[in-house]
Formats: C-alpha cells, sequence, structure tokens
C-alpha cells in the first residue's frame, strides 16, 4: 500500500491546504483551473509544501491526464513517451520533479511541446528558480513560490487524514493527544509529508488499549517523528515564536540570546528556517551599516548546507555572534519600500528619452539615447544627468543612517551627488 501522505493528496484544487495565495478562490491557480486556460509553472519552496499536491489537484480539477517525471533520474525517453500521450490524447500535465536538474537534451526536447500547450509543464524544486533553472524553460513558465504550511494548516491536514476511512486512517481507532498532534505538526516544520509519515507509524506501530483504542501520546509522537518537543508549545506557535526572537535577539545585539535561539533550531534540525532567516537578518537589519558580515553570512550558510549538522552549527555560530555585534540599519530595507509605496499609488511617468535603449537602428530616429552623457568620460566617472523620470523628478528614498564606517561614507557620498545634481557649479 502506498504511503499515507501519497494516499491523502488532494483530488482538487478545494482539497489542498495551505497555498491559498495562488489556489484559493479567485487566486492565479484557481483562475486558470476555472477557465482551463493552463500555463506551464515552476513551484518552489521547502520540501513537503504541496508542489506535488497541488500539480496533482489542478490534474484531478480539470480532469486532464496527470504524470509524474524526475528530471535527474528519468530519460528522455520518458518524456517522449508523455510527448506521444499529449498527441494521441490531448492535454497532458507533466509534473517534473527536481526541474533545477533538467539536462540540455531534455530541456531542448521539451521546449516546443510547451511552445505548442500539448503539455503542461508543472515544475517542482526546492531551489531557487532564478539561479538554477535555465532561462529558456523560466521564459515559458509563470514562477510561483510555495510557502512552509502553517500550523492550523497542518492541523486540518492531519484530522482529515484521521477520520478519512477511504485513503486515510479512518478504519482505525486513533485518538490523539493536543500535545501529541501540536508536536507532530511543529517537530517538521511546516513539511506535510513527513507529518503524515510519522503518524502512520505512529498509529501502526502502537497497539490498542483495553479500551479499543490506539492513544497517541506525546512521546510516541515524538519517537516517530524523532524530534524532541523543544520548540513546540500548547498553541502550536512555538516553532515561529523560535524564529522571531531568534531575529528579534540579533536585531537587539543580544549575542547569548540568539545563540540560545540558534540551539533550538539547530536540535529541531531546521537549517533551512536557520538559513532562511539569517538571510533576512543579514540584509533587513545589519544591511548596509556592515556589508561584509552580509556576504559572509551567506557564506556560512552556504558552508552549513554542505557540511550539515552537527558540523555546520559552527559557520552559523560565526555569522550569528558578527551579525549581534555589528553596527544596524534598516535604510536599505526602508529606501526600496518606499520606491514601492510611491510606484503602487500611481508615482511614476515615462523615462527619460536619453536613457531609453539605443543599440538598434533607427533609435535615434526616435530620440532613443541622444544627448545621453557616459558618466565614465567625465571626471570623477560622474555628470549632471536627469535619471528619474519628469513626474518624480524629485523624489528621494534613501535616507541614510550614520551606524558604522560603511554606511557613514555612503551617505557623506549620496548627500553630496545630491547637492551637486542640484547646485551646478
Amino acid at each position: 500500500m502506498e504511503p499515507l501522505a501519497y494516499r491523502m493528496r488532494p483530488r482538487n484544487l478545494a482539497e489542498v491546504v495551505g497555498q491559498q495565495h495562488l489556489v484559493g478562490e479567485g487566486k492565479i491557480i484557481w483562475r486558470m483551473v476555472k477557465a482551463k486556460m493552463l500555463s506551464s509553472m515552476i513551484l518552489y519552496g521547502p520540501p513537503g509544501t504541496g508542489k506535488t499536491s497541488i500539480a496533482s489537484a489542478i490534474a484531478g480539477s480539470t480532469k486532464y491526464a496527470f504524470r509524474k517525471l524526475n528530471a535527474a533520474t528519468d530519460s528522455k525517453n520518458d518524456l517522449q513517451v508523455v510527448a506521444e500521450e499529449a498527441k494521441m490524447s490531448g492535454t497532458v500535465i507533466l509534473l517534473l520533479d527536481e526541474i533545477h536538474r533538467l539536462d540540455k537534451a531534455k530541456q531542448d526536447f521539451l521546449l516546443p511541446h510547451l511552445e505548442s500547450g500539448k503539455i503542461v509543464l508543472i515544475g517542482a524544486t526546492t531551489e531557487n528558480p532564478y539561479i538554477n533553472i535555465n532561462p529558456a524553460i523560466r521564459s515559458r513558465t509563470q514562477i510561483f513560490e510555495v510557502h512552509p504550511l502553517s500550523i492550523d494548516d497542518m492541523k486540518i491536514a492531519i484530522d482529515r487524514a484521521i477520520i478519512d476511512p477511504e485513503r486515510g486512517l479512518g478504519n482505525l481507532p486513533i485518538s490523539i493527544d493536543d500535545d501529541a498532534k501540536t508536536q507532530l505538526v511543529t517537530a517538521t516544520n511546516g513539511d506535510l509529508r513527513s507529518a503524515l509519515n510519522g503518524l502512520e507509524l505512529a498509529a501502526k506501530s502502537t497497539p490498542q488499549s483495553a479500551a479499543g483504542k490506539i492513544h497517541l501520546t506525546l512521546p510516541i509522537i515524538e519517537e516517530s517523528v524523532q524530534k524532541r518537543n523543544l520548540v513546540a508549545d500548547k498553541n502550536g506557535d512555538g516553532h515561529y515564536d523560535t524564529v522571531s526572537a531568534f531575529q528579534k535577539s540579533i536585531r537587539g545585539s543580544d549575542v547569548d540570546a540568539a545563540l540560545h535561539y540558534l540551539a533550538r533550531l539547530i536540535d529541531a534540525g531546521d537549517l533551512p528556517s536557520i538559513a532562511r532567516r539569517l538571510s533576512v537578518i543579514a540584509y533587513e537589519d545589519v544591511g548596509l551599516a556592515n556589508p561584509p558580515a552580509c556576504a559572509r553570512t551567506i557564506l556560512a550558510i552556504q558552508a552549513a548546507e554542505r557540511l550539515g549538522f552537527p558540523e555546520g552549527r559552527i559557520p552559523l555560530a560565526n555569522a550569528v555572534i558578527e551579525l549581534c555585534l555589528s553596527p544596524k540599519s534598516n535604510s536599505a530595507m526602508s529606501a526600496i519600500d518606499a520606491a514601492l509605496d510611491r510606484l503602487h499609488q500611481g508615482h511614476y511617468g515615462n523615462i527619460p528619452n536619453h536613457l531609453k535603449d539605443a543599440h538598434y537602428k533607427g533609435a535615434s530616429q526616435l530620440g532613443h539615447g541622444n544627448n545621453y552623457q557616459y558618466p565614465h568620460d567625465f571626471p570623477e566617472d560622474w555628470v549632471r544627468q536627469q535619471y528619474l523620470p519628469d513626474p518624480i523628478k524629485n523624489d528621494r528614498y534613501y535616507q541614510p543612517k550614520d551606524n558604522g564606517k560603511f554606511e557613514a561614507a555612503y551617505g557623506r557620498q549620496y548627500r553630496a551627488l545630491l547637492k551637486a545634481q542640484r547646485h551646478p557649479k
């Protein structure tokens, strides 16, 4: 029999838990399915968060044929079989797992079939597609990020699996304690597949009590998922509270508190959450006050990912201590948020003609690129010239801080350039 996680895959979009930003009513994938206007897509995010489930649900909702291949292990011949099926029977939805490992020969075979629409490709990957997937594939797909499931989403899926007599464990007399259920969904860090596999192992390895019940307690679940109850709490928010406390401790420059929360996350084996959170912290909270620390944080994360635990704890500790003791600045985040806010309020305008692309024949007749002044032709590699569109030419988004030698220097340069731009000699 297939594992519980396989059996409980959603048969339509309504059965998908989480990812409502994609499959909820009125959202992009919901609209594609409702209109039967599917386009190829790439779903990326952590393991067990619903990439395969979304693909299965799309197929179930549209009644199109659904095939699943792996880009790393399945051959070009396997792709040819899918292509032949699409020619014979119409549209086929192809879930291609580990799409970041698609080689050129398979890619070249797939491209014309994607163009024709006979194959709707749903690529699944845990890797950033903007970095690890070939541009030729990216340009023919929409890219959607799949997020870790919330505690409530996970509990909904667990409850469904316990009561479903057809695909789940509904034929077993299971009762599960609240703290055991909370541990099941928090210790697996948003990975529903791991949670369901742990539940099935616990249910099938626990004998019935004298009352005829399979009673799943916290120790049974801890043993079945092999994670101790360190970052969970009774309300199920412990994991997210730990991550929040981790960032706030680094932002507040408390080395010992930050190391404590790092230890909790390490003990839970949650390297993906640590890596993501440290990347955010480096650029959100330290940022321009100490740019080398940001770069070293990314290197530390890469080292930890290569080493794994327990050795991975060492570069992570280095990064945490440096970030804690670095000067802090969120000016870059504030600057881009200010620019986005203005844009969303409708403040933009035509790009000045002298900045427009001028590499093609006829551009000069359109006035594109004319009178552009090349900064490297001038002393100090700078020349007074307008870059913003006319309606917002006086907008200023960046507010430099004087925390640390780096941003203090950036701030002096920024203010000097503004002054030179406004007041030519």
